[in-house]
C-alpha cells in the first residue's frame, strides 16, 4: 500500500543515542542502589518515557527514585550527546529522499522536546525537523506502548492512522504502533528481531527502508 505519512521514532532510529542513554541510565540506577546492567536497561526501558523508569523501580523495590532524578539523568545524557552523538548511518540520505519525493514525515518520541532538540543539534539533524514535525510523549502525557502519541502525531499531520507507517526500534514502540492501527517496520540494527514481534516487516539498514515502504526515491 502507499503511505501518506512516515512517523519515525527518534532514539535509535534517527540518532544513535540508545547506547549512550542506556549506559548512563544503568549506571545511575546502580549508583542509587538499584543494580542495573546495560542489558537490563535496554530490555526494560528502551523506547519508554521517563515515567516508566519511576514506575518499574517503585514496583520492584517499593522505593521511589529521588527528587531531581530526571534532571540529573538528563544533564548527564545531554552532556554526552554534545560530546559524541551521531545520526544513525544512512538517515540523512533517507530524509533527503523523503523530501525529494514529497513524502510527508514526522517524528514521535517518548523523549522530551528538550532531549529531541539537544540530540538533533548534536547530530546535525535540526534542519530536517521543524516544530510542526516533532511530537513527544510530553504532548499526550502517556508514553509508548500506549497508542496515544502516534495517534496524536497522525491527527496533527492530518493523516488517517491506517495511511501512516511507523519506523521503530523498540518493543514498546512496535506495540504502540500496532495499537494505533498503523503498519510498523522494525529496525534491527541494535534490537534482536524477536523483540520486535508484531512488526509489519524488519530491516537492518536505512538503505533498505525506501523499498520496504514502496517509496519512489
Amino acid at each position: 500500500m502507499g503511505y501518506e505519512l512516515v512517523i519515525f521514532d527518534n532514539d535509535g532510529v534517527l540518532v544513535d543515542s540508545e547506547r549512550i542513554s542506556n549506559t548512563l541510565l544503568a549506571a545511575y540506577l546502580t549508583e542509587l542502589g538499584h543494580p542495573t546492567s546495560y542489558e537490563d536497561s535496554l530490555r526494560d526501558y528502551m523506547g519508554s518515557a521517563m515515567h516508566r523508569v519511576h514506575e518499574l523501580v517503585l514496583e520492584r523495590t517499593g522505593r521511589r527514585l529521588p527528587d531531581g532524578f530526571d534532571d540529573t539523568f538528563h544533564a548527564r545524557v545531554f552532556a554526552a550527546f554534545e560530546r559524541e552523538l551521531q545520526p544513525v548511518p544512512g538517515v540523512r540520505e533517507m530524509l533527503d529522499g523523503l523530501r525529494a519525493s514529497g513524502t510527508a514525515y514526522c517524528l514521535a518520541s517518548s523523549g522530551s522536546h528538550e532531549r529531541i532538540r539537544v540530540g538533533h543539534r548534536s547530530a546535525g539533524l535540526t534542519g530536517y525537523f521543524d516544530d510542526a514535525r516533532v511530537f513527544s510523549a510530553e504532548d499526550v502525557g502517556k508514553g509508548k506502548p500506549a497508542p496515544d502519541l502516534f495517534l496524536h502525531a497522525a491527527a496533527k499531520m492530518g493523516v488517517a492512522p491506517e495511511r501512516c507507517v511507523v519506523v521503530e526500534d523498540s518493543r514498546l514502540g512496535v506495540q504502540a504502533a500496532v495499537a494505533a492501527g498503523m503498519d510498523v517496520y522494525g529496525f534491527t540494527a541494535m534490537t534482536p528481531a524477536d523483540r520486535l514481534a508484531g512488526a509489519t516487516g524488519l530491516f537492518g539498514s536505512m538503505s533498505e527502508l525506501p523499498g520496504l515502504l514502496k517509496l519512489a526515491m
